[in-house]
């Protein structure tokens, strides 16, 4: 809303909306001032990062395993194995071992996911039992 005072100044007013999306903008860049608010952030930080962690190596696992598992399909159906001088039966031969190693990369994505998991929960435990601790009192 915007009013005009008698300066001849625009003065404008914003929703609670608006108000707490001003405030959430400006803490990212000021910090929080409050102590509980900040290890309120802190601990909502630690408990993403253990999961975006695992789901960003899972993801680069299952990424790689999906190309290496292509380019052996690419290998065999393809004028490739030609272009690089294989004959017919080291083509097929040699896109199916590539492939397989690519399919066990892509499906170790999942075990790998719950590994890494497991240990970053390990790694956060403490810290996050200390501060929900203080945040319960």
């Amino acid at each position: 809303m915007e009013n005009k005072n008698e300066s001849g100044n625009f003065r404008y007013t914003y929703s609670a909306r608006e108000q707490a999306e001003l405030r959430r903008i400006r803490e990212k860049y000021t910090g929080s001032t409050a102590e509980g608010e900040s290890k309120l952030a802190r601990l909502r930080r630690l408990d993403a990062s253990v999961t975006q962690k695992a789901q960003a190596i899972s993801l680069i696992f299952g990424v790689i395993g999906t190309l290496i598992l292509g380019f052996g399909m690419s290998l065999i159906l393809s004028t490739l194995g030609e272009a690089l001088g294989l004959g017919f039966s080291m083509r097929i031969v040699l896109g199916i071992v590539i492939g397989a190693v690519g399919g066990t990369l892509a499906g170790l994505a999942y075990p790998v996911y719950h590994f890494v998991l497991e240990r970053e929960k390990k790694r956060a435990a403490p810290e996050i039992l200390r501060l929900t601790e203080e945040l319960m009192q």
